[in-house]
């Protein structure tokens, strides 16, 4: 059958253009055109991922692994639409081509005999007509090739057999990022028999219009020099160096088709002739050939060109991707970005500031990355060690700016005069650019680069124009991601606060109209008589009514009632409310320690003589916030709270109980009927609330280890200001602290039943721990552990209260009962912890 389908050649082709399927033509096809052989991830010609970058410095083409967080590249889906060959393949010898080896014409290997440079023979006209022939097959070879490297090689192979020189070299003109022309050596001093490899270097730079070559690219015009040093434009310096002694040079431009000069070709040294000196024919057999090899050499640079725009196109679909792909956590989603960034740019560090929503010059957060972490886990790096070495002050510059920043060489840049204070800064070249939101009209962050780095030498350089425009292309893309990463978070903490609000509304309730009445109706006794001004304070005696009496009194003799028109029927029911919202079932920060912090307040100012220093908003808020400040408090801490991933966790990131309490204290005071504030005017309304927040997240003993060192100095070299407001509002911080651990300063058997309480609820934590979480609690957590109580009793008083109490002594002499009751009690704590008597404890009050 085969046999009569070759003899009936037209009835075959009629038959398969009719009854011939798609698929059919597609497998034909394919067969013929796809002539490499596939790798593991299928036919790929296209280079390899940009995330297999070299080390940074590295002249290596191989490369270690791409870092876990570096987008991979993947190949286009495009590629497998229609069943046509790759528009581009590679060839035989591995170089990038148009043409597959099935479709390159097969020429005969170059002819070890050289195209004669003889002139005036008998046959000079065979010799013409061979020469033409011998040229065209020659530019054919080259024609089709688009990898510069392999390709220059070739031409340099081709010019050897063309004009038999002893040495060449090839410089292609580039531009730098203000379009100042340069040229780049592609082959440099090569001699025949030179490989590939062995033509290839990392690039010598020449000055435009400087020396031989310098001076061909600048005029466009030939050069034939038969005596190089009498030539003034000729360097010398090479040949002192190789010991190489150079005679003749035949220099051409290699032009493309719109005549500009897109590189030059270099010989020396004719190898044979008369004088070693280049002739008429030889100018004329190198022009012609690179006349031709001038647009080939153009459409490669083209196709690098294109490759170097499509890698850029495929980082910023990876960079969308990623953005898409993680929208959870803004940390994850900058690691990835800076990654992304690091991995293309070759730059040192990245950092990226994220604007502060509520203050126009300062950065809310900050995540700083460097090009050594690529290779690193997927683990957070501690930054908090690393923050000082950032200088924030050209982010905030570029933010306020709106403007993108490139400085070449930041020691010289005199717009900048902090770089000059640091001789031992280790930054050189930056590159920040302004992150903007998705309508363009506001800054949300900044991206910032440090240093780029020369992949061949390592060195230092400058950012260009292209690192610009693609640092503002990939702004815009991490605007976007940044933008919705905050709004997602927005939408979580939102959420978890709505649960935690319905979780709290369904425990809590208002006070009961009845209960309001009540306490509306009853008689308040004297502070006298209730020693509400006694720093020896109980309440143990008291009932649940008479503290909410207790609590009108002090509001009564403080004359806030009066000075701020508070409704008395709303104070009644504001106090039973918050009341309310302790929660029963902990045993110590309940209603009745809130109580007695805010008794300790009414006593400082009062027996304390602080009074008098304190504004009436100031009293207002301290005794608002002392009252407030462990609003349903759940027995646990904050440790507690973040490890067992509760709801309000995610609503902040420090003081989680106390951000906490203060919002319960807001919704109370905005409840119909609780409203003590609304004789306020808006702007004492703003600064009440203000200093109610502060007050409660400075009972969180963490910030009150941050901020007391400040206070104790100030107090200790005289400098404490009374109309410094922010001295002020470091005593009402430190106020706070004093009324929340005053338990501390009470009598001894006041001390130790207080003590057992707070046992109590620390032991039943601990308790939680183990069961809910699979932990060891801590000793203090550790009913295991009572037996060390003293001890660690003394230890809290000597690292928390001791000089917290001698400080407010020496600002006032008043308070001195608080440091007196607070060693009194360390002596028996002290004396306990040095007999070990367990028994006492358990019998004595603990």
């Amino acid at each position: 059958m085969e046999a009569w389908l070759d003899d009936n050649v037209d009835f075959a082709h009629s038959y398969f253009v009719r009854k011939a399927s798609r698929e059919m033509v597609n497998a034909w096809f394919a067969e013929r055109v796809h002539s490499i052989q596939p790798s593991r991830e299928g036919s790929k010609a296209l280079p390899e991922p940009l995330s297999s970058l070299p080390p940074l410095g590295s002249t290596e083409a191989s490369s270690p692994s791409p870092a876990p967080s570096t987008p991979t590249r993947k190949i286009s889906a495009s590629e497998f639409d229609r069943p046509l060959r790759p528009i581009v393949v590679k060839g035989a010898e591995g170089s990038l081509t148009f043409l597959s080896d099935t479709e390159r014409v097969q020429m005969p290997p170059p002819s070890s005999q050289k195209l004669s440079s003889g002139e005036g023979s008998d046959e000079g006209g065979g010799r013409g007509g061979d020469r033409c022939a011998r040229l065209l097959e020659l530019v054919r070879d080259v024609s089709s090739h688009l990898d510069l490297t392999a390709l220059c090689h070739r031409i340099f192979l081709h010019t050897h057999e063309l004009i038999a020189a002893d040495r060449y070299s090839l410089f292609l003109v580039c531009e730098d990022s203000s379009n100042k022309k340069f040229l780049v050596s592609r082959l440099f001093d090569v001699a025949e028999g030179s490989t590939l490899e062995e033509a290839s270097n990392s690039g010598i730079r020449l000055e435009w219009n400087k020396g031989i070559v310098g001076h061909v690219a600048a005029t466009g015009r030939p050069l034939n020099i038969k005596n190089a040093y009498e030539d003034p434009r000729f360097n010398a310096e090479v040949d002192q160096i190789t010991g190489y002694k150079t005679q003749s040079i035949l220099c051409m431009p290699i032009k493309n088709h719109r005549d500009e000069v897109v590189g030059v070709a270099q010989a020396i040294n004719k190898r044979c002739g008369e004088n070693s000196t280049f002739t008429e024919q030889d100018e004329k057999d190198f022009s012609s050939y690179l006349a031709f090899s001038g647009i080939v050499l153009h459409n490669a640079q083209l196709y690098e060109t294109s490759q170097l725009e499509n890698r850029r196109n495929q980082v910023l679909l990876d960079l969308a991707s990623l953005i898409f792909e993680e929208q959870q956590s803004l940390e994850v989603l900058l690691r990835k970005i800076a990654a992304t960034i690091l991995s293309f740019m070759q730059a040192q560090e990245c950092t990226v500031f994220i604007a502060d929503g509520e203050t126009s010059n300062a950065f809310s957060s900050v995540f700083h990355m460097e090009y050594e972490e690529l290779a690193g886990s997927m683990e957070f790096p501690n930054r908090e060690g690393d923050v000082s070495k950032i200088n924030y002050m050209y982010g905030q510059y570029v933010k306020n700016t709106m403007e993108p920043l490139n400085i070449p060489d930041v020691t010289k840049d005199q717009r900048f005069p902090w770089t000059s204070e640091n001789p031992d800064y280790h930054v050189k070249s930056l590159l920040c650019t302004p992150i903007r939101n998705g309508k363009k009209d506001k800054v949300i962050g900044v991206c910032q680069l440090v240093n780029k780095m020369d992949e061949a030498t390592g060195e230092v350089k400058a950012f260009n124009r292209n690192d610009e425009q693609f640092l503002e292309a990939f702004a815009i893309f991490c605007g976007l991601g940044i933008q919705n990463t905050q709004m997602y978070e927005t939408v979580e903490r939102a959420m978890a606060k709505q649960e935690v609000t319905l979780e709290v509304l369904s425990y809590h309730a208002s006070a009961a109209e009845e209960e309001t009445r009540a306490l509306q109706a009853a008689t308040v006794p004297s502070a006298q008589s209730l020693r509400l001004q006694e720093f020896s304070f109980s309440d143990f005696d008291l009932s649940d009514a008479e503290t909410t009496q207790a609590t009108i009194r002090m509001f009564v003799d403080l004359k806030l009632v009066q000075n701020f028109q508070m409704k008395y029927k709303s104070l009644c029911q504001w106090i039973l409310s918050v009341k309310k919202n302790y929660r029963k079932n902990v045993a110590y920060h309940n209603w009745r320690h809130a109580f007695n912090t805010s008794q300790c307040m009414f006593a400082i100012l009062r027996s304390g003589r602080l009074q008098n220093n304190l504004s009436d908003l100031e009293i207002l808020a301290l005794m608002i916030a002392t009252l407030s400040h462990d609003l349903d408090h759940r027995g646990v801490n904050n440790s507690f709270i973040k490890r067992s991933d509760h709801p309000l966790a995610q609503l902040y990131c420090h003081s989680i109980m106390e951000h906490h309490h203060f919002d319960q204290c807001l919704m109370i005071l905005n409840s119909p009927g609780s409203q003590i504030l609304s004789g306020l005017s808006l702007d004492e309304y703003k600064t009440t609330l203000k200093m109610i927040e502060k007050a409660i997240l400075a009972t969180d003993l963490a910030v009150y280890m941050k901020r007391r060192a400040e206070f104790f100095e100030l107090t200790k070299n005289s400098q404490f200001e009374w109309e410094d407001d922010c001295h002020r509002d470091l005593l009402r911080s430190m106020l706070m602290t004093a009324c929340d651990i005053s338990a501390i300063t009470k009598p001894w058997p006041v001390q130790k039943r207080i003590a057992e309480l707070v046992a109590t609820e620390f032991f039943e934590q601990g308790d939680k721990e183990r069961r809910e979480l699979n932990i060891e609690p801590i000793d203090l957590m550790n009913r295991e552990k009572r037996d060390k109580i003293p001890t660690m009793q003394v230890s809290f008083i000597d690292a928390i209260c001791t000089q917290l109490y001698e400080t407010l002594a020496s600002l006032s002499d008043s308070c001195s009962p608080l440091l007196d009751g607070c060693r009194k009690n360390r002596q028996n704590w002290k004396l306990l912890a040095e007999q070990g008597d367990e028994a006492g404890l358990l019998n004595g009050g603990l």
